[in-house]
């Protein structure tokens, strides 16, 4: 790889990094005005739900379809016309009505999981093997990023300019970043593009299905933690709400810093599904401690909830390089869209799941089902998966 080459990585890592955190902007930002939205639209509570989860379905529908469109054509044509769909979406939320609101939030999640397979791509073709890991850390430890950023400034525009302020800002920003990588990003020489068709010959990839599989798995006890963390600690064991929200904030930032960590470990291992196979037998031990601990002294739980919810965050970055590498030359967008999507439903699924058994059974039955799934995902991940070789030898 030239020196120029080296240098210039960096500049798509950096973009991919920013599109990540914006997209998470979106889906992970809104719920923080949930208060607001609920005012403007004249909502209940489930309806406002259902907008907010409007997003995800829209994504989940589009995953593949833009990974395949990546493998084709490219992520700089596919990431761009997203981009500006997703903005226009946005900027057409703003307009007043919640039908017309939802259905716009549903266009966002079909424009915006562009950014999901095709900055993934790019990453990935752009960084050698043993770089990968460290680079789809930084780029998914964005989306924690984006979500806390639009948590701090959502809520002030919506309170101060209205919901539709808020809704054209975060089209303004979706706007720019697409702007961003018309300008900026392009493909390697070395890489390698799909022919029209043959995506079923990925999704149909044992290998793959059981990463994508093990990865949805280990997704519950994290959406898991971030949906019922604060309500375990504020309702049932009475520590002040704004004491629960930091301690889940804690979490937040180490499960992100730990996403760095985890890719890391990855390259100097060389082994993507081990440092996987490790968190997810310490989050399933983490979550049995926690439901062993559900009467315990509250600072005892809180002790072992915190560390536990941040494992539960860090092991994305190096799940996605390894459905990457585990795709066949060309396909390396759609195996992305393929995993993706099925973190995207066990993300759907788990709130109201786990928040139905906590009310209906307990919150140690909640917590022990978080431990079962991270359980499950390691009997998955038993088999050895072989990992392909996304590009021939860097120049």
């Amino acid at each position: 790889m030239t020196p120029e080459a080296t240098r210039y990585r960096w500049v798509v890592l950096a973009i991919g990094a920013v599109a990540q955190g914006t997209n998470a902007a979106v889906f992970l930002g809104l719920p923080a005005i949930t208060p607001q939205l609920r005012d403007h639209f004249d909502l209940s509570l489930p309806q406002v739900g259902l907008l907010l989860g409007a997003v995800n379905l829209g994504t989940m529908l589009t995953l593949v379809p833009w990974g395949a469109a990546a493998d084709r054509r490219g992520e700089r044509l596919v990431m761009t016309v997203g981009g500006v769909g997703a903005a226009l979406c946005l900027a057409l939320a703003a307009l007043d009505g919640a039908v017309v609101a939802g259905l716009a939030l549903v266009g966002v999640g079909l424009f915006g999981a562009s950014v999901n397979a095709a900055s993934g791509r790019a990453v990935l073709t752009w960084f050698p093997p043993d770089r990968r890991g460290l680079a789809m850390g930084v780029r998914q430890t964005a989306t924690p990023l984006g979500a806390a950023l639009a948590a701090v400034v959502l809520p002030v525009l919506a309170l101060g300019a209205g919901v539709p302020a808020a809704f054209l800002a975060l089209a303004g920003f979706t706007g720019f970043v697409a702007l961003a990588v018309a300008l900026w990003v392009r493909e390697p020489p070395w890489a390698v593009r799909g022919a029209r068709g043959g995506h079923g010959v990925v999704l149909g990839d044992r290998a793959l299905i059981r990463l994508s599989a093990a990865s949805g798995l280990l997704v519950v006890p994290q959406f898991t933690a971030a949906a019922l963390v604060v309500e375990l600690l504020h309702d049932h064991r009475g520590v002040a709400v704004g004491v629960a929200a930091g301690l889940f904030a804690a979490a937040q930032v180490a499960g992100g810093l730990g996403r760095l960590v985890v890719g890391f470990w990855s390259d100097r291992v060389t082994d993507r599904v081990h440092p996987l196979k490790v968190i997810s037998v310490l989050v399933a031990v983490g979550f049995a401690l926690c439901a062993a601990l559900d009467r315990a002294p509250v600072w005892l739980l809180a002790a072992a909830l915190v560390p536990t919810a941040a494992l539960a965050l860090c092991w994305n970055g190096v799940a996605v390089t390894a459905a990457g590498e585990l795709a066949p030359p060309g396909r390396t967008g759609t195996a992305l869209g393929m995993q993706n999507s099925v973190n995207y439903l066990a993300a759907t699924v788990t709130p109201p799941l786990a928040g139905w058994v906590a009310t209906t059974i307990g919150w140690f039955a909640a917590l022990l089902l978080a431990a079962a799934a991270a359980v499950a995902a390691r009997l998955l991940l038993a088999v050895p998966l072989a990992p392909r070789e996304l590009a021939p030898e860097l120049p």
